[in-house]
């Protein structure tokens, strides 16, 4: 990326970061079509021509953007703790770790609560591409090194893995589709995923598990 982007990435880290902010606002506001480059260009305080002498185009733009969230998403990564093996103990470190760096950078939530929704066709198998592989690779890592001996012997762990996976995608949409702005957000998130999380511990751990 930044052999790609090596004029962008020569300018100083003040100038990038206003220009990158400016440019998840305004698509994350109007999404991908109705998004105004004149906008972004007018938030980010730089000439109308320097846009475009970075990025060739609007969708380049917008590839870049995911690629930038993607490095968030590793920073969540990086501050999880993945040393307890317990599931559910490390599903909260994560959504802990997210929530923190989501509150870090705001605009990059709203970009991806708004990419949810893009149905441009111009990037609509891009977005497909990208949020397919952030799903699988956040469940590869989040599944490390777990102790899957805590689950019942009478169930089908395969299964209850796909249950779990499916609670975790549903109460995040929801959330999601709850709020219109990360800045929205409060710890009492992390406290509802409690309630789910012994309800699921009850249901799929050994009592001595529990």
């Amino acid at each position: 990326m930044v052999i790609i982007y090596q004029k962008f990435f020569s300018l100083e880290h003040e100038k990038r970061e206003r220009i990158i902010n400016a440019a998840l606002k305004e698509f994350a506001r109007n999404g991908y079509e109705r998004a105004s480059t004149n906008e972004i260009i007018k938030e980010a305080e730089i000439s109308k021509g320097s846009l475009f002498s970075y990025f060739n185009s609007k969708k380049e733009l917008y590839l870049f953007l995911f690629d930038y969230v993607n490095e968030i998403i590793e920073k969540i990564y990086e501050e999880t703790d993945w040393s307890d093996t317990d599931i559910f103990k490390r599903m909260k470190s994560i959504g802990l770790a997210k929530f923190k760096i989501y509150k870090r950078f705001p605009q990059a939530f709203d970009f991806i609560k708004s990419a949810a929704f893009e149905d441009a066709a111009e990037v609509k198998s891009e977005i497909k591409k990208f949020s397919s592989g952030l799903v699988e690779r956040g469940f590869e890592k989040g599944y490390k090194n777990i102790d899957f001996t805590k689950f019942r012997d009478d169930i089908d762990v395969k299964k209850t893995i796909d249950i779990i996976n499916w609670t975790v995608l549903s109460f995040s949409e929801q959330q999601r589709n709850r709020v219109n702005s990360i800045e929205d957000v409060g710890m009492e998130i992390l406290s509802e995923w409690d309630v789910y999380f012994d309800i699921m511990k009850r249901c799929f751990y050994k009592k001595e598990e529990q």
